[in-house]
């Protein structure tokens, strides 16, 4: 199985302070992955060093093969990385149309904007008249989500997606996730929602004090369920 993302050794600096130490894991191509953990576990820092969103990285970081752990942002995003922040981001005076046509083309191919509202309806119904303000908590996380899927990005990175959001919206967006598994893409997803992670990665690894304290297959979960619940209280 072809490496997409492998991660090694690495460590992370916010300013003076460490945050990850030692890092260590790998994505195969095709594959969901979930990190899970408490708040304050390096999850989101582990992303955003992918992306270099942190004041210093040292180790390494392999995408698709290419050591980034040097590279700026912009360079690593044409790797075909999409990252979707908890914040979201979008722009809030345009509406939902206009943010979708925005973002550049970064890797092969990306989805035309009908397959885009094909994927997800809710964004098909307010194209036209909706500005980013006036959208819902979910319809902004799908925006959010769609606008990655434009610019050709394969692996996407994904924050705590579910956060905030109403149950069938939750639900809309774990169906995306078997869409987008099935047309190939690879993604990490960042998620407090252990519900909700559980039924789509293939893999877990568990954070602790910005290391890995566990990494199992989704075979194993039923084994580690007294281990996460020590890990996430879950």
């Amino acid at each position: 199985m072809a490496e997409v993302l492998r991660i090694s050794h690495l460590n992370a600096w916010y300013g003076e302070s460490h945050i990850l130490h030692g890092v260590d894991l790998v994505v195969n191509k095709g594959e969901v992955v979930t990190l899970l953990g408490r708040n304050g576990s390096g999850r989101t820092t582990t992303l955003k060093s992918v992306m270099g969103l942190v004041g210093r990285r040292a180790g390494s970081i392999l995408v698709k093969g290419k050591e980034t752990v040097s590279w700026p942002t912009h360079r690593i995003a044409h790797e075909g990385i999409g990252y979707c922040p908890e914040e979201r981001a979008i722009f809030a005076s345009l509406s939902v149309e206009e943010n979708l046509l925005l973002p550049p083309r970064t890797g092969e191919g990306g989805m035309g904007v009908d397959e885009i509202y094909d994927m997800f309806p809710n964004l098909r119904e307010r194209r036209k008249t909706a500005q980013g303000t006036k959208l819902s908590g979910g319809e902004q996380q799908m925006l959010a989500m769609a606008r990655i899927l434009r610019t050709g990005a394969d692996l996407l990175l994904l924050d705590e997606i579910t956060e905030g959001l109403a149950p069938v919206i939750v639900q809309a967006l774990g169906r995306v996730i078997v869409k987008l598994k099935e047309r190939g893409f690879t993604i990490v997803l960042v998620e407090q929602n252990f519900r909700f992670a559980a039924p789509l990665a293939d893999r877990f690894y568990v954070m602790e004090h910005g290391k890995i304290a566990e990494a199992f297959p989704a075979a194993e979960l039923q084994d580690k369920t007294q281990l996460l619940h020590e890990y996430l209280g879950v």
